[in-house]
């Protein structure tokens, strides 16, 4: 029995963790496992693959990013925006599947985010056994309560956070940190928690300068000096847009919120602002324990899927169980923070303002 495994989409903490997996359980079974280079895109010819072993997988859940390597570009791209999808050449296709029995690989884990698991549903709708994995420090996958990569990414927010704090409040200025996440909140609503934030601006809450503006001026009077805003990449004003920095791979690329939102403030409260884009910073790095334990219960999630031959299926986790959904369900919807959900409703009780005005 030979298996094949892919990382497709942006990179992640756990990946290695979730190769870790796979590995030590298909070796358990005696199975052998090739790996993919570079996403979907090693499955080209003449194909650029690697086979892996427990040699080769020793020790690499502590490692950041991932051995095969990824891609969200190339010749399978198949989600192009929010909703969007587009078919997979058929050529394309062809050429993949000439691979995969050139290999004499019986089935293809597939770990990636939404697009991803889009392709690997065209796949297993081509007639290829695929079982998906998923993956994304959004957080924003519906079939799932939880990502493997979101802990780390939310861990390197809180840091930051604990970071600007001393500054803010040796200059008594207020700090805005635009973090990651497309069109969900999840990362800035867990990260701004967990790292103290006054303000939290979410894409599922439309804000107004307005109301933020006077959640500083609250604060100031309150005899708080110093103010960190954590904006999420998606957010945008009541009746505004978000804001982009035109595309890649077909895709809208989000950023710049953070530096609008530090120049309205300064504008409209007097407080010296400054602005800090957390970028990339929230993909690299060694992955959190949490993400180590939940990408390795995934990888050998999938391999147990296989094992059943429940193919055109995704690893998910729910109620601290991981089980497995239908690839169909899982790309149907995104999954957004409740706005009037506990953990929005927490924060509220704590003081903190989304800049709706409630």
């Amino acid at each position: 029995m030979r298996i094949g495994i892919l990382n497709s989409g942006g990179d992640c903490p756990g990946l290695n963790a979730v190769i870790h997996g796979v590995v030590g359980a298909a070796t358990q079974l005696g199975w052998e496992v090739i790996g993919f280079r570079d996403g979907f895109e090693g499955m080209l010819p003449p194909g650029d693959y690697m086979m892996l072993d427990k040699v080769k997988t020793t020790g690499i859940m502590k490692l950041g990013g991932t051995i095969l390597g990824t891609t969200n570009k190339g010749h399978f791209v198949a989600k192009v925006g929010k909703g969007d999808v587009m078919a997979v050449p058929p050529d394309v296709m062809e050429k993949a599947k000439k691979i995969i029995e050139m290999l004499e690989i019986r089935a293809l884990i597939v770990v990636g985010g939404d697009g991803s698991l889009t392709t690997g549903l065209q796949l297993f709708e081509e007639g290829i056994p695929v079982i998906g994995v998923p993956k994304t420090i959004d957080n924003d996958l519906s079939a799932t309560a939880m990502t493997f990569g979101f802990d780390s990414a939310v861990a390197t927010v809180v840091d930051a956070l604990d970071r600007l704090h001393t500054t803010a409040s040796s200059h008594k200025r207020v700090i805005v940190l635009e973090v990651m996440g497309r069109n969900a909140g999840w990362i800035a609503l867990y990260g701004g928690i967990g790292g103290g934030a006054d303000i939290i601006l979410l894409p599922e809450i439309p804000f107004s300068m307005e109301h933020v503006a006077d959640a500083v001026k609250a604060k100031e009077a309150s005899g708080q000096h110093s103010v960190l805003i954590v904006v999420a990449e998606g957010a945008s004003p009541i009746d505004g847009e978000i804001t982009t920095k035109g595309e890649s791979a077909g895709e809208v690329r989000f950023g710049g919120i953070g530096d609008k939102v530090a120049a309205a403030v300064e504008e409209m409260t007097g407080k010296e602002t400054r602005a800090c884009t957390l970028g990339h910073l929230q993909r690299g790095g060694a992955p959190t324990a949490l993400d180590r334990i939940l990408g390795t219960r995934f990888g050998v999630k999938a391999v147990d899927l296989i094992h059943e031959g429940a193919f055109g299926q995704m690893v998910s986790y729910q109620q601290y169980h991981v089980g497995s959904v239908p690839i169909k369900e899982a790309v149907n919807e995104l999954r957004l923070v409740e706005a009037d959900g506990e953990v929005v409703n927490a924060a509220r009780a704590t003081g903190v303002s989304f800049g709706d005005g409630a």
